[in-house]
């Protein structure tokens, strides 16, 4: 009888295409950022308590992430609305 082995586990579960351009990339991200922080808060009003604070606070984190991405692609792609005028 033949012995059957396993696959053996995947290193990489997601990957990027390796062309992939700066600017889709913080693109991406602060969409990915967005629909977490949406996601949080929603499920925040569902709870109670601490459970509810801690999640909370982790939404203000992921707040925090998506205005540092949108300041990146402020700099890296700057667009009208962007760029200050002196």
């Amino acid at each position: 009888m033949k012995k059957i082995t396993p696959n053996p586990p995947a290193f990489n579960l997601f990957t990027l295409a390796p062309n992939i351009s700066t600017e889709a990339l913080l693109i991406q991200t602060s969409e990915t950022l967005a629909s977490l922080n949406a996601m949080t808060t929603d499920l925040a009003f569902e709870l109670e308590g601490a459970n509810r604070q801690k999640l909370l606070a982790a939404q203000q984190l992921i707040g925090l992430g998506e205005l540092l991405v949108g300041r990146l692609l402020d700099v890296w792609v700057p667009t009208q609305e962007s760029q200050v005028f002196p």
